[in-house]
C-alpha cells in the first residue's frame, strides 16, 4: 500500500493573492500546524516582480518553504511558491512550469493553476483567494466546487486590497468568507475530516 506521502491524494490548498497578500500569507501560516498532511501552494499574481516569498515566509511556519521548479514533487506539509513569469500546472503529482500565457495586462496565473488542479489532482481541493488587485482566480472557483472542492475568500475588510476577494465573492462560487486566521482554522478542520475518512 502506498504511503500517504506517495499516494498523491492529500489535500492541496491553493492560496491566490497579490497586492497586500504578504500580510494574509503570514497570518494564515502562523495559524497552520506543520503536520496536518496538506500541501500549501501560494500563487502570487505577479508577472515581472521577483518573488522573495520563499525567503520571507520560513520565518512564519515550521513547514519547508520552496520556490517551485520544473517537475518538483508535490508533498504534504510543505509550502510551495510560484516563481515569477510562469504559469503553474500539475501533472502526475508534480508541478509543471510554462511561460506565462498573459505576458501583458493582468495575469491569470491563479485561474490557470486552479483549473489544472481540477483536472489533474485526485485529493481534496481548497481554493483560497486573499488580498490583491483585479479578479484572478474568480473564473476557476465554480470548477473547484464542481470537483468537490471548497472555496474560501478573505473577508474584504481584513484585506489590504479587497478587489480580488470581492471578485471571488461576486463569482457566486465562494463557500466561506473569513479572516486569514479563520481560514487557517477551516483548513485544519478540513484536513482532520479528510484524514478521518481515509
Amino acid at each position: 500500500m502506498k504511503s500517504r506521502r506517495h499516494a498523491k491524494n492529500f489535500p492541496v490548498v491553493c492560496v491566490g493573492g497579490s497586492a497586500g497578500g504578504l500580510d494574509a500569507y503570514i497570518r494564515l501560516l502562523q495559524h497552520l500546524p506543520a503536520d496536518m498532511g496538506v500541501a500549501i501552494v501560494i500563487v502570487n499574481h505577479l508577472r515581472t516582480v521577483a518573488t522573495t516569498l520563499h525567503e520571507i515566509l520560513p520565518h512564519y511556519t515550521k513547514m519547508p518553504v520552496e520556490l517551485i521548479t520544473e517537475k518538483l514533487d508535490i508533498e504534504p506539509d510543505h509550502v510551495f511558491i510560484i516563481p515569477e513569469k510562469r504559469d503553474l500546472h500539475v501533472l502526475n503529482g508534480e508541478f509543471r512550469l510554462k511561460p506565462i500565457s498573459k505576458p501583458r495586462g493582468w495575469p491569470d496565473v491563479i485561474t490557470v493553476f486552479m483549473r489544472s488542479l481540477t483536472k489533474h489532482w485526485d485529493g481534496k481541493l481548497i481554493a483560497v483567494i486573499v488580498s490583491g488587485y483585479d479578479g484572478d482566480g474568480a473564473a476557476a472557483l465554480c470548477g473547484i466546487k464542481e470537483a468537490g472542492g471548497i472555496t474560501i475568500a478573505q473577508k474584504p475588510d481584513t484585506a489590504g486590497q479587497p478587489d480580488m476577494p470581492e471578485s471571488a465573492i461576486a463569482s457566486g462560487c465562494i463557500d466561506l468568507i473569513l479572516s486569514p486566521e479563520d481560514i487557517a482554522h477551516e483548513i485544519v478542520r478540513i484536513a482532520h475530516e479528510v484524514s478521518r475518512t481515509e
